[in-house]
């Protein structure tokens, strides 16, 4: 058998280097950190094929002497960690492993300048071995250059990825140290080409719109919601402005971009009941606890942490999201879209039946006009006139009526205000949206989106929702309780969360080791399957480990009986009961969009219409 021997240093750098050092974007994260652990203003990265050939970082932070250079190549040591309280690390960075890590497995020059001695100092390292080390010429601060990374080490080269793929890895990791530190200036340049640029001191929500996407900053909500030594903030966008993807949710803990599944579950919980399955919302969360709450020592890329209390953080994203979407006026995200816009053309030009063929578009009476967004707010249709020559003849003799004649005729036709933000409603189109006049233009409303989103705001004004936890939710006993056959696994959860689910309105008790017992269950869920109801939170609770998701449940629950319960498309509705709808929407929350991330309502401003026109 072979016998026990210690690793030469070279080899136990390449194993702490597979480790750290995945690929590209893995070493640029680390050498980022360094730089802003090093307090620096300004941040300028360097990147040739992705980081394939060349990663070079510079910043104006404090520098390093000599002696620290060479002491910061070697393995565990570093300046982050000023005692043994490793649980209170503050830092990006502290494990001492990355600068010695990329060493080993690529060529690395630091150069440096410390504040308080002004000399500056080089050390080039070439793949583990020592290749140059004297002055060098530097402003204060440091700058790290690594080139053929894995060059050395053809099994791990060829495993990386194309250059194009290592470039969108580096660019999102640099984005995000730079959504994160909102007081430091970033540059990237990749291939001689500036790809990213911002300026030190913008403001939390001006970085984020600036990073992910400058519509961004009119498509959100502000999130601010303090629990104690708890805080987070950020900015969320409004469920209409989503994506197909969840690359663009971006998540820091105390400072340091993480990919948490709590986080990340807790984010589609808030959003559930506002975007549909396979959409996916865009925000930026900060979340800051005290360091004794969370664990970031978890991973080494420390891109992972565990929190003390995860129902706690689960309770404040869910609630933060949901309050500040809420408090989010009644927006509507969708604009009308260019595409939307291009397709609104003019009428091909047709001659009138028994005419002469001529140039000119075939205008409407006015007769034919009183169906339409144009006609009164009675919306009485009259009856249509068939003869052609009669109608053409009505419309000219409108239109030729003196001016004065024809302002008495619009001051009739419009007697009602339009100062409502939502506007007043002037028509129904295929019993399907609504037209309203508002102030600054005209409002057309999906009569079914939104009044499905008003009644789910309803059932939860009345208790029905529960997933804020105030409270107790209404619930219905059963007459016969029934029995649920589950693995015995689930049924302890459910057992240990039955005091919790209680307050959502669900009973629940064990009966035997593979069975729970149904008493009551949520009012809103009367007519509902109960055993459907209770596996669903078991398997719940097996992948998340939290009973809020017996709230989100319901939330979804709710959101389908909503969307049975609401005006359906198709359905003629009064002024009246339009003009209602309009002004429901106008105080209650999240109107802006359906249950499934819909827009409701759209505007056309009258700059849109102008242009439309030919105004503009």
């Amino acid at each position: 058998m072979p016998t026990i021997r210690r690793l030469p240093d070279t080899l136990v750098n390449r194993i702490a280097a597979g480790e750290v050092v995945e690929r590209p974007a893995s070493a640029l994260k680390e050498l980022v950190e360094n730089a802003i652990d090093a307090g620096a203003t300004q941040v300028h990265v360097r990147l040739g094929e992705g980081g394939l050939s060349l990663i070079e970082v510079t910043d104006d932070g404090c520098g390093m002497r000599a002696d620290e250079i060479a002491l910061a190549l070697e393995r565990h040591a570093t300046s982050k960690l000023p005692d043994e309280s490793i649980e209170l690390v503050e830092t990006l960075g502290f494990r001492g492993e990355a600068l010695p890590s990329i060493a080993s497995v690529a060529r690395v020059t630091i150069e440096s300048r410390a504040r308080e001695t002004g000399e500056a100092w080089k050390r080039v390292v070439d793949h583990g071995a020592l290749v140059s080390d004297g002055p060098a010429a530097l402003p204060p601060g440091t700058r790290v250059r690594v080139e053929d990374l894995f060059g050395k080490i053809p099994a791990r080269r060829k495993f990386l990825r194309s250059a194009r793929a290592e470039w969108a890895a580096s660019l999102d990791v640099v984005r995000r140290l730079a959504m994160a530190r909102p007081e430091v200036g970033f540059t990237l340049e990749h291939d001689g080409r500036r790809a990213l640029q911002v300026q030190p001191g913008d403001s939390l929500e001006a970085r984020v719109a600036q990073l992910v996407a400058r519509e961004l900053a009119g498509n959100a909500v502000t999130v601010d919601l303090v629990r104690g030594d708890f805080h987070l903030t950020g900015v969320a966008g409004l469920p209409t402005y989503n994506r197909g993807v969840a690359d663009h949710q971006y998540l820091f803990v105390n400072g340091r971009p993480v990919k948490d599944r709590l986080l990340i579950g807790a984010v589609r919980g808030a959003y559930a009941d506002m975007l549909a399955r396979d959409r996916h919302a865009v925000l930026a969360l900060f979340l800051d606890v005290p360091p004794t709450e969370v664990d970031v020592n978890v991973h080494p890329a420390k891109t992972e942490v565990r929190f003390r209390d995860p129902a706690l953080v689960r309770g404040m994203v869910v609630t933060g999201l949901r309050t500040a979407l809420a408090s989010g006026d009644q927006r509507s995200a969708q604009a009308p879209s260019e595409t939307a816009m291009r397709a609104w053309q003019a009428e091909p030009i047709a001659a009138l039946p028994g005419a002469a063929p001529g140039p000119g578009p075939l205008f409407p009476a006015p007769a034919e006009r009183q169906g339409s967004i144009f006609a009164s707010p009675a919306w009485q249709p009259e009856p249509r006139v068939s003869d052609a020559g009669q109608a053409w003849r009505g419309y000219e003799a409108t239109v030729m009526a003196p001016p004065v004649a024809r302002a008495e005729a619009a001051e009739d036709a419009v007697p009602e205000p339009v100062e409502h933000p939502l506007g007043v409603a002037r028509g129904q189109v295929a019993n399907t949206y609504i037209v309203a006049e508002a102030a600054d233009g005209l409002v057309i409303v999906d009569q079914h989106a939104a009044h499905e989103r008003l009644v789910l705001e309803r059932l939860r004004a009345a208790g029905a929702g529960g997933s804020a936890g105030e409270g107790s939710a209404p619930s219905q006993a059963l007459l016969i309780p029934e029995v649920v056959e589950l693995e015995e696994t689930d049924c302890d959860r459910l057992e240990e969360a039955a005091p919790k689910l209680a307050e959502y309105g669900l009973a629940l008790e064990r009966f035997g080791p593979g069975a729970v017992l149904v008493r009551a269950v949520p009012a809103a869920l009367a007519k509902g399957n109960p055993e459907a109801l209770v596996r669903d939170v078991a398997d719940d609770l097996a992948q998340n480990g939290d009973a809020l998701l017996l709230g989100e449940r319901l939330d979804l629950v709710l959101a389908t009986m909503a969307c049975h319960g609401s005006v359906r498309a198709g359905r003629a509705l009064s002024v009246a009961e339009m003009n209602a709808l309009l002004r429901e929407m106008e105080v209650t929350p999240r109107s802006g969009q359906c249950n499934h991330g819909r827009p409701t309502w759209v505007k056309l401003a009258h700059g849109d219409i102008e242009k439309l026109f030919g105004r503009k």
